[in-house]
């Protein structure tokens, strides 16, 4: 069968650099950091004591007290963000066909801060019995926001949630590619949420000993590809994408921001935790995200890397680029948003590919931060171009976004300009 084309028509956003695409797009250019001392708990005793955080969501603005308190933090995230990109990409509501519009949102963990309150509250008050919360369950699932979406607006097409950890957003970009192009519907709203900047979150990424502990310097945690890094920083929020079938689109006059081209997905079998040393899965990925795409090494103008900031992390995905791209590896620009943005666990994928897009739509490559002179790690290979600290300007015809996630999970897409 022939397969259809599949393009973007819509974004939305809310993040740790703001809750709209265009402040978003406006701080990730400028170099600004998005982390600072955490506020939605007493993190005192903790070995971190920072994150980038959302700032300034008011919930009032989607939904009425009651409804708020019917949903976690990551799905009212999620909700927000959708909310834009519909809006974004100009459609009509009442006069598509709504059984062809589908929804999938993914989280890599979902509602935790409703599980620890709920949790918490029962042992803490064991002797009133077992009293819990009638939407303690729909409020957690990792699949809720997906539905609430769908609920909200009344998209019957395809509708749930992907969990493949930090790559979770990106296979649900890529699922819901597949699912138009097969022409399994005409229009997903495909994306993720997070809101894991909890006591357990914290807590547990610090016993897994992965996040930072650069408490004095926030700002300046994560710092991709320093010799100095020393483990990524958390973060939270949303980001949605609006799919859309290319003569759905262009029968309705929709404003295209890219056609997406290609998209892979690989498995370490290697490590819990911990990438392949020598990259195995994640040249695999891309090389799969390439052939997917039918392009060459050499038609890729801007790689989004994972870039986590990491110690093992960030030695092997340079390694699998070079292995994939060869000698068009050093005429790549490379950089890591997560720089700025800290680590969106499930949503990063998606966060990282509307950055991807509007790099494409600008020209411009936004940087890595927070590197210095003399803070080079013997096992990296700096004739690649990071994009270290200021933003480049360069005609940007084609970008791959690369997330990898705890288990081994990797997923790429591709996204390039469209071209009728």
């Amino acid at each position: 069968m022939e397969l259809k084309r599949v393009v973007v028509t819509g974004l939305g956003v809310i993040s740790p650099l703001g809750n709209d695409v265009s402040t978003f797009w406006n701080n990730l250019v400028n170099g600004k950091s998005g982390a600072g001392p955490i506020t939605h708990f007493d993190a005192s005793l903790f070995k971190t004591k920072f994150a980038c955080e959302v700032k300034d969501f008011d919930p009032s603005l989607y939904f009425d007290r009651k409804e708020a308190r019917k949903l976690d933090l990551y799905a009212q995230y999620a909700i927000a963000a959708a909310k834009e990109a519909i809006e974004n990409c100009g459609v009509d509501l009442d006069s598509i066909d709504k059984d062809e519009v589908g929804v999938i949102v993914s989280a890599g963990i979902g509602g935790i801060s409703t599980f620890e309150q709920e949790i918490g509250f029962y042992y803490s008050n064991q002797e009133m019995g077992p009293k819990f919360n009638p939407f303690f369950i729909p409020k957690m699932i990792s699949d809720i926001a997906a539905g609430q979406i769908s609920i909200q607006y009344g998209f019957r097409g395809p509708n749930y949630s992907i969990a493949s950890a930090c790559a979770s957003s990106t296979h649900a970009i890529i699922d819901a590619y597949n699912h138009i192009r097969l022409g399994n519907a005409n229009m997903i709203i495909a994306g993720g949420a997070e809101a894991a900047i909890t006591p357990g979150g914290v807590g547990g990424f610090n016993a897994l000993t992965a996040i930072s502990t650069r408490n004095d310097e926030p700002e300046k945690a994560s710092r991709p590809f320093s010799k100095s890094r020393d483990g990524f920083v958390m973060a939270e929020g949303s980001a949605c994408l609006v799919l859309e079938e290319l003569d759905h689109a262009l029968a309705r006059g929709a404003n295209i921001l890219c056609e997406v081209a290609g998209g892979g997905a690989s498995g370490d079998a290697y490590h819990l935790t911990a990438s392949h040393p020598d990259g195995l899965g994640a040249k695999l990925v891309m090389k799969r995200a390439l052939r997917d795409a039918g392009m060459q090494p050499e038609d890729i103008d801007y790689i989004n890397v994972h870039g986590t900031s990491t110690p093992v992390g960030d030695i092997s995905e340079p390694k699998a680029i070079i292995d994939v791209f060869g000698e068009h590896a050093y005429k790549l620009n490379i950089s890591s948003t997560k720089s700025m943005t800290g680590h969106l666990l499930g949503a990063a994928g998606a966060i990282e590919a509307v950055a991807s897009i509007l790099a494409l739509k600008h020209g411009i490559v936004p940087p890595t931060i927070n590197h210095e002179a003399g803070d080079e790690d013997e096992h990296i290979d700096y004739k690649l171009n990071f994009t270290f600290n200021k933003a480049e300007k360069r005609e940007i015809n084609a970008a791959l976004s690369n997330t990898f996630g705890f288990g081994g999970h990797n997923a790429s897409v591709i996204v390039k300009k469209f071209v009728k």
